[in-house]
């Protein structure tokens, strides 16, 4: 199989691209693509529980710790012992984190309006039919099971 014909070569020239283009914007604000994207998965006004951000991102705890200890750094978040949960701690967001959040929503948002513009929205939905099927298979182990 050539590189051109292989799949899992789109998917990565494809998403570097993508993470390319997003940290060179977010350094515009001092930022970068993976801080933008916690940012973007806190709870603007309550925050949210640290153990579930992982998981919600499909993030390694040792790289979410990693980010979360760095943006802390440089007081974007700060953690916050859960009322309703006290062994649990929530990540909340500062005045500098709501800010910087809201440039990578904008972001986000621009980047889906323009591809959308030029893409059919048919061909979008079989984008994410396709991604999704891809996800199911893997999750299942059904690319290099045994049979």
């Amino acid at each position: 199989m050539t590189k051109e014909r292989s799949i899992d070569n789109h998917l990565r020239a494809t998403w570097q691209a993508v993470a390319k283009m997003y940290n060179e914007e977010t350094s515009k604000y001092n930022s970068t693509m993976p801080i933008g994207f916690v940012l973007l998965n806190i709870d603007y006004n309550h925050g949210t529980p640290s153990t579930s951000l992982g998981p919600k991102m499909g993030m390694e705890a040792t790289s979410l710790s990693r980010i979360l200890k760095n943006m802390e750094g440089k007081g974007l978040i700060y953690r916050e012992k859960n009322p309703e949960d006290g062994r649990g701690v929530l990540i909340k967001l500062t005045d500098l984190g709501k800010e910087i959040r809201e440039e990578s929503k904008i972001s986000v948002i621009k980047f889906n309006e323009i591809i959308r513009e030029n893409i059919s929205k048919e061909k979008i939905n079989h984008f994410f039919e396709v991604t999704e099927v891809i996800n199911k298979l893997i999750s299942d182990k059904l690319i290099y099971s045994k049979k």
